[in-house]
């Protein structure tokens, strides 16, 4: 969370942050406690940057990019899917089978996102904003990040307008729970 650099470079980042968690949970046997702690992990990166993301960059793909609103569009349907699995993983022991199932359902889900992303939406963003633009978004992004909720929150009406409140009390929930504190 936090790296530097424009949207693009701040947002595959992430990517590759959460695809290591998801290498480390898949190494892990089924039932193994420390799938949890790698599971709450993603969690919070993955809700984060997905609000970050329906926040800043997403709108900028609507005014920017021709053809955007209908990116935009899947991607926040594609975050929409993800945030119901990780709230149906929250609830599910890690010792129970649909743990596994749950995983293997979102890192598939999370892992043809990132691809669409990366193969269709930042090309046609970065041909659309000028470097200042993207430099901009960026930090917006980082912003953004630091305030969003940590759990998912998948019957909000609306993550942009709950954002900051929501992770507010998510981050005081972590803190007291020692959720996401393991490496």
């Amino acid at each position: 969370m936090g790296h530097g650099g424009n949207v693009i470079n701040e947002l595959m980042t992430d990517h590759r942050e959460v695809a290591e968690m998801f290498a480390r949970i898949r190494a892990l046997p089924a039932g193994d406690e420390r799938r949890r702690e790698v599971a709450d992990q993603f969690t919070i990166e993955l809700v984060r940057h997905s609000v970050a993301e329906e926040q800043y960059l997403y709108p900028a793909v609507r005014e920017h990019v021709p053809g955007g609103e209908a990116l935009a569009d899947k991607e926040v349907a594609d975050h929409a899917a993800v945030e119901k699995l990780l709230k149906d993983l929250e609830e599910v022991d890690c010792g129970d089978a649909r743990f596994s199932v749950l995983v293997d359902r979102i890192v598939s889900e999370v892992e043809a996102h990132v691809r669409d992303e990366e193969e269709n939406l930042f090309p046609a963003l970065i041909g659309a904003c000028p470097p200042e633009k993207l430099d901009e978004l960026g930090e917006q992004v980082r912003r953004a990040k630091k305030l969003a909720p940590t759990r998912p929150h998948p019957d909000a009406p609306d993550s942009k307008l709950l954002a900051a409140g929501t992770g507010l009390v998510d981050r005081a929930r972590d803190l007291v729970t020692g959720r996401g504190r393991h490496s």
